[in-house]
């Protein structure tokens, strides 16, 4: 672990704009590869999964965790177009990006949105609450009443997070966000498109397999998809050493390196992945395409100075769940009880 003391200034982010920006080029030939051998295994292996319904329903689980890393996959696909970094034209990426969302279950356009401001303001705890997990202080969660604690406990709780909690966000909140503004009028549109074809493929399926074996079928895939999504985006930001300030306080670069992991994944989980655990490089450059991180990252020993985590140190940030102002530490409930006893 450790941090880099680059300072919050104008010059500081010109400098790394430098360094990353000629690794911030997409590559068409190198996307349609990856979207080539990210689809059609996915539909390969979800309809393998629906023909394993006729031998033994646990075959048809164990072929959803497969199904489950080619959506996985496809949801990082996605998250690039959003960024314009996954294809040159931008409208071409749009539309790809469309489709993708409705594979995921997430209207494009409004999470393109709400992500590029989680992508702003990440770590600043002047502005919260949009596109990211919920993180408060120790000292406004001693400033809450019970219930508002309880609450708050439930909510960080990692069964409720990883599990219940993503299936909600995408399987409901996506359907009607209402955080968001009415006037964010493409942003509406993009949620009622993507409802509306999702209905469409919900009426074929009926007419078609029947909704119980769709349901069959496709709830473990979506399952495994978004709780490893939901812990994938949640170790990014949330581990011990972050980076968290007031807004007077708060530097973009400072955000990037010290507020964003870098997950040491094994090399076919990273593909999976699509090397998002090199997260400190794409929130320096959310231009640089996934398949560039890694080489970045290996050109650049200053990116290799940030907090890497393993999977094991991933799991067990799952404990932390308060920012500690006074040791600038993401803490768990009994060490914030500890240090708020006198």
């Amino acid at each position: 672990m450790g941090h880099l003391e680059e300072g919050g200034s104008r010059e500081a982010l010109r400098r790394w704009s430098e360094i990353l920006r000629p690794y911030g080029r997409a590559d068409v030939r190198r996307s349609i590869i990856q979207l080539l051998t990210s689809a059609p295994p996915f539909f390969l292996c979800w309809y393998a999964s629906y023909r394993a319904l006729s031998f033994s329903y646990w075959l048809s689980l164990a072929l959803a965790i497969p199904t489950a890393a080619f959506l996985l996959r496809l949801f990082v696909i996605q998250h690039d177009c959003g960024h314009g970094s996954f294809l040159k034209s931008q409208k071409t990426a749009n539309r790809v990006g469309f489709w993708l969302g409705v594979l995921t279950m997430t209207p494009y356009h409004y999470w393109r949105r709400t992500h590029a401001y989680h992508h702003a303001h990440s770590g600043d705890l002047g502005f919260r609450g949009l596109g990211d997990i919920d993180v408060i202080t120790t000292s406004e969660y001693y400033g809450k009443p019970f219930l508002g604690r309880l609450r708050y406990r439930a909510y960080r709780h990692p069964v409720v997070m990883l599990g219940l909690g993503g299936l909600f966000q995408f399987v409901l909140k996506h359907r009607f966000p209402w955080e968001i503004p009415r006037s964010w009028r493409r942003e509406w549109r993009s949620v009622w498109k993507t409802n509306g074809v999702l209905a469409a493929i919900l009426l074929f399926m009926w007419l078609t397999i029947g909704l119980k074996t769709f349901v069959l079928v496709h709830l473990p895939v979506l399952f495994f998809t978004v709780t490893t999504g939901v812990w994938l985006f949640y170790v990014q930001h949330q581990f011990e050493d972050t980076y968290w300030r007031e807004h007077e306080g708060w530097a973009y670069v400072d955000a990037g390196l010290e507020g964003s992991s870098h997950l040491v994944l094994p090399k076919l989980l990273q593909w999976v992945t699509a090397s998002i655990g090199i997260h400190h490089v794409h929130h320096l450059n959310a231009k640089i395409p996934n398949y560039r991180l890694q080489e970045c990252l290996d050109a650049n020993p200053r990116l290799q100075q940030v907090t890497r985590l393993t999977i094991w140190d991933a799991i067990k940030t799952l404990q932390l769940s308060l920012w500690h102002e006074d040791s600038r530490r993401l803490v768990g409930f009994r060490e914030a009880k500890r240090l708020a006893t006198p």
